[in-house]
């Protein structure tokens, strides 16, 4: 499956580009087990669970509130210990059609599940994924491949479509790492924002520059999106992974660069946090402003 110049043309004007039925009927079906299982795990444990190769939690709970349990919202780099989502993050019809915008040459970055099940209240405040993995060029891209329908009632992606064209924004707040924009910025973007919405089996391809955020599900549908981050060859990162993988590199289109290209500018470095997921750092920003 490859991309057309229209479909790629959508993709460098918004920042973004959703396409249906990128994966197989068995593919989506895999991965939907998988991740059933995880979470009926995750919901006699109670607490975050699992080791990713820099010991920190490989499933990260939503905590208990309001007499609710606590719910599975990430697992980090399920591609390292599930073969549904490694095939997929690796030669699947996505892998090819990362290839039609940035490539020839790719290499994966890594990959996460972000998960809302109905009831939680977990948002995601507004950023960009580059402050958080710069490299010394933005050839970076974010496959968000939806595991459920995903509406605007669940919890949807929310973007600022051309903002990817704008530069860096701080994801800093009086000197202190925050994850999110300032709210003097969310304000100057708040008309801009549209939803991203799609049936299970889609893709949105996502520049790593692209305003982005989502809110709470309000539904009683749960709303899945498997992760995935990839980059052109010749770009490499220029600070640690925050979801380290013993993956990170690989090529999984053309071949390796012995070069690397620089992109012209300042890139301001994340802070290397020490909690499970960025939910847990944008809360803690929240209660720290409370």
């Amino acid at each position: 499956m490859a991309l057309s110049p229209e479909q790629i043309a959508v993709y460098e004007r918004d920042g973004c580009l959703v396409v249906e039925d990128v994966v197989t009927r068995d593919e989506l079906a895999a991965m939907q087990r998988q991740i059933a299982d995880w979470a009926g795990e995750a919901s006699t444990r109670g607490e975050n669970f699992g080791e990713t190769v820099d010991g920190r939690p490989r499933f990260d709970l939503a905590p208990a509130k309001d007499g609710k349990p606590a719910t599975l919202r990430r697992v980090n780099n399920p591609a390292e210990v599930s073969d549904a989502y490694m095939q997929v993050m690796a030669s699947s019809a996505m892998t090819e059609m990362i290839a039609d915008l940035i490539g020839p040459d790719v290499k994966h970055h890594h990959t996460k599940i972000n998960l809302k099940l109905p009831g939680t209240a977990t948002e995601v405040g507004f950023h960009q994924d580059f402050p958080y993995t710069p490299h010394s060029n933005a050839d970076v891209v974010t496959a968000l491949l939806m595991l459920d329908d995903m509406t605007e009632e669940n919890g949807c992606l929310e973007v600022v479509p051309g903002s990817h064209t704008r530069g860096q924004i701080s994801l800093y707040q009086d000197d202190r790492f925050t994850g999110t924009i300032s709210d003097e910025e969310v304000a100057k973007v708040r008309p801009e924002v549209r939803p991203v919405t799609g049936k299970a089996g889609s893709v949105c391809f996502m520049h790593t520059l692209l305003l982005h955020g989502s809110a709470a599900n309000l539904s009683d549908k749960p709303r899945g999106l498997f992760i995935s981050v990839y980059s052109a060859a010749d770009a490499v990162p220029l600070a640690p992974s925050p979801v380290p993988s013993s993956n990170e590199g690989m090529i999984v289109a053309g071949k390796a660069s012995r070069n690397v290209r620089i992109m012209e500018g300042m890139v301001e470095l994340p802070e290397q946090y020490k909690e499970s997921s960025f939910f847990d750092v944008q809360q803690r920003n929240r209660n720290n402003a409370a």
